[in-house]
């Protein structure tokens, strides 16, 4: 009786190896991508800072009584800067479970400590808590409708007018300011593919310059000279660039840049002080709001019929 041979079971191959995490982007000079916006803002602040002392001091007699007088003032930048670092860790590990970087809560907080001014404490900390908090209470499909600064800033200066103002400084007639932040914000929004936002808005505001000078008489250099301001950079480089706030495609990128810059000129026509905050606010979340629901449309239509029985 003949015996089939046994058949040899070839070894299973091993499965395929994970593919590696992808690093992080990197920038000028080797740095994470991610440390190039708060190196921006930083700049920004400390050039203010040196030139027209624009992150001010208020007096602390507690502060005084506890340090027997050795520290008798505070920042309240800092203030808000802390109080929007402890926001953005507190919320992101509860919400997400995960510890949130942290570059984002910086930067709102700076803009939150150097855009608004106000004599009291407490503007400088509920404003940095409406702005980290709108980041996880207000998304439709996963994103941003708003700025979360913007939000928090135009929330205080319209809500609280007596208390909190915005800040106005100009470089004066010093150019060396101007310069470093433009050179600087030119090489790193370039590396991060924000460039055109900025410089799209920067056009448009020129241009409509010259319509405001025909409406209103005033001199162009009048109704341009706004942009050179501490305020403006921190608008144009931060707030109306912000990846997770903005429209996807380059073009509506730009059409939103032009829109917000000719609804701020209607705004400044009406003698409105906080026009770039509330031509942003009312722009950015219809432009966001629109393009959500033009993709949840398109996705709808793509989606595959379902089979009968």
């Amino acid at each position: 009786m003949n015996s089939k041979p046994t058949p040899v079971l070839e070894p299973l191959a091993a499965p395929p190896a994970p593919p590696p995490l992808a690093a992080p982007k990197r920038g000028f000079l080797g740095l994470d991508n991610r440390f190039l916006a708060p190196i921006l803002i930083t700049a920004i602040v400390a050039v203010g800072h040196f030139t027209y002392g624009i992150t001010e001091d208020h007096a602390s007699p507690f502060l005084a009584w506890l340090t027997s007088g050795r520290v008798t003032t505070y920042s309240p930048t800092f203030v808000a800067i802390l109080t929007a670092i402890l926001a953005e860790v507190v919320l992101g590990r509860s919400v997400t479970g995960k510890w949130p970087h942290l570059a984002s809560a910086y930067i709102s907080g700076i803009s939150v400590g150097i855009l608004i001014r106000s004599p009291e404490l407490w503007p400088y900390v509920l404003c940095s808590l409406i702005t980290i908090t709108s980041k996880y209470a207000i998304r439709v499909r996963g994103r941003h409708l708003w700025n979360p600064s913007n939000l928090g800033v135009s929330a205080m200066l319209f809500l609280a007018p007596a208390t909190v103002a915005s800040l106005s400084l100009q470089w004066s007639n010093q150019l060396w300011p101007l310069l470093v932040i433009w050179l600087l914000g030119t090489l790193i929004l370039y590396r991060l593919g924000r460039l055109h936002i900025t410089l799209t808005y920067a056009a448009a505001f020129v241009v409509l310059a010259f319509v405001r000078r025909a409406l209103t008489g005033d001199p162009w250099l009048t109704e341009v000279a706004p942009l050179t301001g501490p305020m403006y950079q921190l608008f144009i480089f931060f707030m109306i660039t912000d990846p997770k706030t903005t429209t996807r495609a380059r073009w509506s990128q730009c059409a939103v840049a032009v829109l917000v810059a000719a609804v701020e000129m209607v705004f400044r026509l009406n003698r409105v002080v906080n026009a770039p905050y509330y031509a942003l606010f009312i722009v950015g979340p219809v432009a966001n709001a629109i393009e959500i629901w033009w993709d949840a449309r398109k996705a709808k239509k793509s989606a595959p019929l379902p089979v009968g029985p």
